[in-house]
């Protein structure tokens, strides 16, 4: 340019340049910064720079390289612009100052205020850029293609492919985190139940199980009184059968099918053993969505854990695992606190040793620490490496417990009192 161009032309056309750097700049960090899943959602919504921001991030190669040539376009060109008006305005001495106020301006309103709104907003910067970047990318196809084409090769040099790249897949526990953190947007029961499906995969059967001694069933052995006695009384649908002990399980009795066959009153058990379905069984350590899969498959309801040695553990039942998500819903008669009793005069309560952990970090929203014995004895036997005697005090995970219980090799009943003030329950 000339000394007849006006100097206003050269600090117009150079503002605007700054003002296409802070463009490119900007928006190549809100382009990045998309959140991937809720730009998918928009693009199936219909919204229309959405669906052109997604067909721009399929190849973020090629998008990248129309930034940054657009980018060091602009800024090259104002670097000249510079040095033309500093010459102008003070000879090659202020060369230097020109430049050294330029990149400051360059760094603080084209690089790091636009890059800083783009991070905090990059939909609101991102969806309306598509608009430009989308028919730039076809103008500039040749000057873009090698660009890459030189770029790609240089990678593949080094071992990297472009078009090898991670996607966008989720882990599991990538997944169970981005559900947590989303925790504030969803209601609460649907967020718990979000959580429960996604840990099913590291639930096993043993965590929920209902332990042997404590299966409600029907000896053979038994009077029969007695065993007709368990089948009016126990308000289960479906009743164990076994002979002398739950390890001799016989199978497996459905009280709705007894009742469609005959009367309880004229019931024999000649007529009971035609009635009784095979056992079920599943080995321990079997993970929950596994088993709801093999329910599926199976069509059956309850199983029976058997550990290596053959052994039984206990029985889960299909409502154990949905509860697992959905929360209590069952309409068994033991209601979700049997095991819990408010304790009026401490403040605290009073449960049953036996009880689940998992079961009571569900339904009291306690933080029990679940990565060890599965019920509230076994934690108990662990922590103090012997049975205790009664009126003995312990802390776990910030929770007060007194033992009111206790028998020859278990602990009964305890109390426990929710953390005192100014301390949290630590996570189980």
């Amino acid at each position: 340019m000339g000394d007849d161009v006006p100097l206003g032309l050269y600090l117009g056309l150079l503002f605007f340049l700054l003002i296409c750097s802070a463009f490119f700049s900007g928006t190549e960090t809100a382009l990045m910064s998309l959140n991937r899943y809720r730009l998918r959602h928009k693009a199936k919504s219909g919204h229309k720079g959405a669906k052109l921001t997604e067909r721009l991030l399929e190849r973020p190669d090629r998008l990248i390289g129309l930034i940054l040539f657009g980018n060091n376009l602009v800024n090259f060109t104002a670097a000249s612009l510079v040095t033309v008006i500093a010459l102008k305005l003070g000879g090659p001495a202020a060369v230097v100052a020109g430049t050294i106020i330029f990149t400051l301006v360059v760094l603080i309103f084209a690089e790091v205020t636009p890059k800083t709104l783009a991070a905090l907003h990059p939909e609101r910067i991102a969806l309306p850029s598509a608009f430009v970047y989308y028919p730039l990318s076809k103008i500039a196809i040749p000057i873009v293609w090698l660009i890459n084409v030189i770029a790609n090769g240089l990678l593949r040099l080094v071992g990297v492919h472009p078009d090898r790249g991670d996607g966008n897949h989720l882990t599991i526990q990538e997944l169970r985190t981005l559900v947590a953190e989303a925790g504030a947007l969803l209601p609460r029961k649907r967020h718990q139940m979000l959580m429960g499906v996604l840990e099913l995969e590291e639930v096993t059967v043993d965590d929920i199980l209902i332990p042997h001694n404590d299966v409600v069933g029907i000896d053979l052995e038994d009077d029969w009184d007695d065993t007709l006695r368990i089948i009016r009384e126990s308000g289960f649908t479906r009743l164990p059968v076994y002979r002398d002990g739950i390890d001799n399980v016989v199978g497996l009795l459905h009280l709705k099918r007894l009742v469609q066959k005959t009367s309880l009153d004229n019931l024999t058990k000649e007529q009971l053993e035609p009635l009784i379905a095979e056992p079920y069984f599943v080995p321990e350590g079997t993970t929950l969505n596994q088993q709801l899969v093999q329910f599926q498959r199976t069509r059956q309801r309850t199983a029976f854990i058997v550990d290596e040695y053959g052994d039984i553990q206990g029985i889960v039942t299909l409502e154990d695992i949905l509860e697992e998500i959905v929360g209590e819903f069952t309409s068994e008669p033991t209601p979700a606190h049997a095991d819990v009793q408010l304790d009026k005069d401490s403040g605290g309560y009073v449960v049953d040793a036996g009880t689940s952990i998992r079961e009571l970090n569900r339904t009291m929203n306690w933080h029990l620490p679940t990565d060890g014995p599965k019920t509230l004895n076994g934690l108990i036997l662990e922590y103090l490496e012997t049975i205790p005697e009664k009126g003995t005090g312990l802390k776990l995970n910030n929770y007060p417990i007194e033992i009111l219980q206790t028998s020859e090799n278990v602990v009964k009943s305890v109390r426990i009192h929710a953390p005192e003030p100014g301390q949290q329950a630590l996570a189980g």
